[in-house]
């Protein structure tokens, strides 16, 4: 797993704290909110075996939403694709999408860059070599974990905005949480022209709420 510290090696740490405290009055967080970061994995940055273009774009939009929920000590779940290598969504199994995170590669490693801190909750998923999933809640714990946890809102960002981004906020939308999808922490894969604006209008239709990044930028002080 990789670790990285929270505040970046020229920030004093009363400046870091305060600029985390900062996002995390304007982001307006309240005690039962969680952060779901989606599949922020190598082989799909870009030049990874299923690149998102722009995808290491997000990383630091997303170390920031993690500096500010680790400031409130709320929880931050990481899911991942961790697939066996006759995973049935792999070309050479018949499937749509060339071979990618399979589980123990340097594919399926975090993105280099991002902060995973030492409590975070790990979600792998896609691990069945026959079952597809896209949402982080098709054949894991994470709702069980969120229940527990009195989680009642999620902030969603990661990869990819039309696929697993997608499913995740649809099916956190179908177990009752407020949703909150953060815009500058998303990209899309767009195999098809359109697919990105079709699936944040889904997931807005579904009851979800979209974070633009003009929306998140602190006041300057």
């Amino acid at each position: 797993m990789n670790t990285r510290p929270s505040a970046s090696s020229h920030e004093a740490p009363a400046e870091s704290h305060e600029r985390r405290t900062q996002l995390s009055r304007h982001l307006g967080l309240r005690e039962d909110d969680a952060l779901l970061v989606i599949d922020m994995q190598c082989d799909f940055l870009p030049g990874g075996a299923l690149g998102v273009p722009a995808g290491d774009q997000v990383i630091a939009p997303l170390n920031s939403y993690i500096d500010a929920f680790a400031a409130r000590d709320l929880p931050i779940f990481f899911t991942r694709d961790w697939h066996p290598q006759n995973h049935c969504s792999f070309e050479t199994a018949g499937g749509r999408w060339p071979p990618h995170c399979v589980r123990d590669t340097a594919g399926a490693a975090w993105a280099p860059g991002l902060r995973i801190p030492r409590n975070a909750r790990i979600i792998s998923k896609a691990q069945e070599p026959t079952a597809e999933a896209y949402s982080g809640f098709s054949g894991t714990q994470l709702l069980q974990k969120l229940r527990d946890l009195n989680v009642k809102r999620v902030f969603v960002g990661g990869l990819a905005t039309d696929y697993c981004v997608h499913d995740t906020v649809v099916d956190a939308r179908s177990h009752g949480f407020e949703v909150v999808v953060l815009a500058d922490a998303c990209r899309a894969v767009n195999a098809q022209p359109g697919d990105e604006t079709r699936a944040i209008d889904d997931m807005l239709a579904h009851g979800a709420a979209l974070l633009e990044a003009s929306q998140v930028a602190p006041p300057a002080s």
